[in-house]
């Protein structure tokens, strides 16, 4: 069963911290998979067609019209140099998964950011006994790594939530001067997360896309739309070498 604000609300997931993105509180053993991950019901969605975050995964973009379009999308970011991370710290974005970052979806639905991702994610859901909301169980198509991950409690860190734009890039790339509901708003705004493979997550820290990319090739024209998309909704600029590198992943 899953839940929501209303009936025709979109439901979603998430998880715990890790350096600007974050690890679940429960876990599970990954299983192998060759190539992007599909969900297992086919339950995914093109970051295009999707442009929200309400919508499950990330489907990879293979398609030229579509290739073209991210593009054109990517070619929209401003550039700038990376600012310093003098005063960075996770608090400053508000305490993790609160439920009341307005201006996002699902806000006040009841249901923590992390939990609301983790049900728009996952499938197979089950919930701690007595909730409609705590998820304890789920299996996971993750789109980094194409790996299909049984998580469940008893590992944390096999799933993590990544910040597609990580809050410390965010916070040198001009949210340190923002007002704290829009960096609120940044941390727990589903199109800037995805529940994924703990390792490839971890792996990737604070970097732009040119120092990080998803490991399965396929998935990363889309993870740089995505990654574009955040950047266009906030404002934000991004450096000249994410920039060129977000293109050459969609054949720019």
């Amino acid at each position: 069963m899953r839940r929501g604000a209303g009936p025709a609300a979109p439901v979603l997931a998430a998880v715990l911290l890790l350096a600007g993105c974050e690890a679940l509180e429960e876990g599970g053993s990954p299983t192998a998979s060759n190539g992007a991950a599909e969900a297992v019901d086919g339950r995914v969605a093109s970051p295009l067609d999707n442009p929200d975050g309400t919508e499950p995964g990330l489907a990879p973009l293979t398609g030229e019209t579509d290739r073209a379009a991210g593009r054109e999308l990517i070619e929209t970011v401003k550039t700038k140099g990376r600012g310093p991370r003098t005063g960075y710290d996770r608090d400053e974005f508000g305490y993790a998964w609160k439920d009341t970052a307005d201006g996002v979806p699902l806000a006040r639905n009841g249901c923590d950011t992390r939990n609301d991702l983790l049900q728009r994610d996952g499938q197979k859901l089950r919930f701690r006994s007595g909730s409609n909301c705590v998820v304890v169980a789920m299996t996971l198509a993750d789109p980094y790594t194409g790996k299909t991950i049984e998580w469940r409690k008893e590992k944390a860190a096999e799933v993590q939530i990544d910040h597609v734009v990580p809050l410390s890039y965010g916070w040198q790339m001009g949210a340190s001067r923002w007002s704290v509901d829009k960096r609120e708003q940044l941390a727990n705004d589903p199109l800037n997360l995805i529940p994924v493979d703990g390792g490839a997550n971890s792996s990737k820290s604070d970097s732009g896309p040119a120092a990080w990319l998803p490991p399965s090739k396929q998935i990363r024209c889309a993870y740089a739309v995505r990654f574009a998309q955040v950047a266009v909704k906030y404002g934000m600029p991004v450096t000249t070498a994410d920039k060129e590198m977000m293109l050459r992943q969609c054949g720019g």
